[in-house]
């Protein structure tokens, strides 16, 4: 696997991070240098690391054959059992509670990087701009394919061709990156205004989780579809995957936790997470749905919903939001006109800045905590 895991040699870039760049021949040499002096037949750890630091250590990991901690260090999961298989010890984005955590294999990752590429259109002479932390795997995933590929992995938008991020960073990055052709969307479904601040770009949305990896892509607006390899099935409403591309220790049909339609040629819509399903006086609400909504509203800049106990309707929507020049008031008022009964918020919490995992995603086992 070892020569496997950097597509480039030589003086082609490979990292351009925080002002330095590696070549490809200086950053073979980096990981030499650190395989050679990390004590032998024990685990490197990358989680306290800048991103290029903590590719070299990924990487030496990978070619020492041993495994490599990347965790995020201020919300390390739980951990009792490091599988002497396991390449990569990582853990799931706690969007839903603490993270939990996950074991999985190089190839597990490496396997699917050539369907990856179909799929994306990334090239070796692209430069690949990641937005959040190795500790969440979307960004490991899409810096470590970067290099198998032979492309460049950078930090800097003004550098970037392609990039990778939830929709909310996007909207960001779009007009701070002028180069860029292809935008590779994942974490959260692509809303209305990461689509329009990228309108003139490849858009490749992808759906997956840090369990199963890859699950099926799209390039927008087609709808997503299963990928090669992977199957699914839908019971009772929820989404399970058999992959070759999960964790370790999984069971053989994997229960995602995602509401999801399946049609019978591939075709998957997620409808959102099965435990963010509200059940509002017996109409199911969820929250996915809501939020959707209330993110069109002008000046709504970010938005939570959770379900809320209530004595006589089982559960309430709840929503906290970020505001920007508007008042609760106004957004309540155009939530009426565009929010069914049973979905309309009875609880608004505004908030300065809601709790976020590193994918951006909204943490709602923190955002639960905040409002309990």
């Amino acid at each position: 696997m070892g020569s496997r895991a950097l597509g480039g040699a030589g003086s082609q870039p490979a990292l351009a991070l925080a002002g330095r760049t590696y070549t490809y021949g200086e950053l073979d040499a980096a990981i030499e240098a650190r395989v050679r002096d990390h004590p032998p037949n024990t685990r490197y750890d990358a989680s306290e690391l800048s991103l290029a630091d903590a590719l070299i250590c990924v990487c030496a990991a990978q070619r020492s054959g041993v495994g490599v901690v990347v965790e995020d260090p201020r919300a390390r999961p739980e951990r009792t059992d490091f599988p002497p298989s396991a390449f990569l010890l990582v853990a799931t984005s706690g969007s839903t509670g603490r993270p939990r955590p996950l074991a999985r294999t190089a190839a597990s990752w490496y396997d699917s990087f050539p369907v990856f590429t179909t799929i994306t259109g990334i090239e070796p002479v692209d430069t690949v701009l990641i937005t959040g932390p190795p500790h969440a795997t979307m960004h490991l995933f899409g810096a470590l394919h970067a290099l198998w590929l032979g492309a460049c992995v950078t930090d800097d938008p003004e550098l970037a061709t392609v990039v990778h991020a939830v929709p909310s960073v996007l909207r960001g990055v779009v007009e701070r990156a002028p180069k860029l052709r292809v935008a590779v969307v994942a974490g959260i479904a692509l809303d209305d205004g990461a689509r329009a601040a990228a309108a003139e770009l490849e858009v490749i949305e992808y759906y997956g989780s840090a369990e199963v990896s890859l699950v099926a892509a799209r390039r927008v607006p087609e709808p997503l579809r299963l990928l090669d390899g992977v199957r699914a099935r839908v019971r009772a409403g929820l989404l399970y995957v058999r992959s070759p591309y999960t964790v370790l220790d999984a069971p053989e049909w994997f229960g995602v936790g995602d509401l999801a339609e399946l049609t019978e040629d591939g075709e998957l819509t997620i409808r959102g997470r099965g435990d963010c399903a509200i059940n509002v006086g017996g109409t199911t609400v969820l929250a996915e749905d809501v939020e959707r909504v209330l993110r069109t509203i002008d000046g709504v800049t970010s938005v939570g919903v959770l379900g809320s106990p209530h004595a006589v309707l089982g559960e309430t929507v709840t929503a906290a939001v970020e505001l920007d020049g508007v008042s609760i008031e106004q957004v309540r008022r155009r939530a009426r006109a565009l929010l069914a009964k049973e979905s309309m918020p009875r609880r608004w919490v505004v908030l300065s800045t809601l709790p976020r995992t590193a994918t951006g995603k909204v943490a709602r086992g923190e955002l639960k905590d905040l409002l309990a």
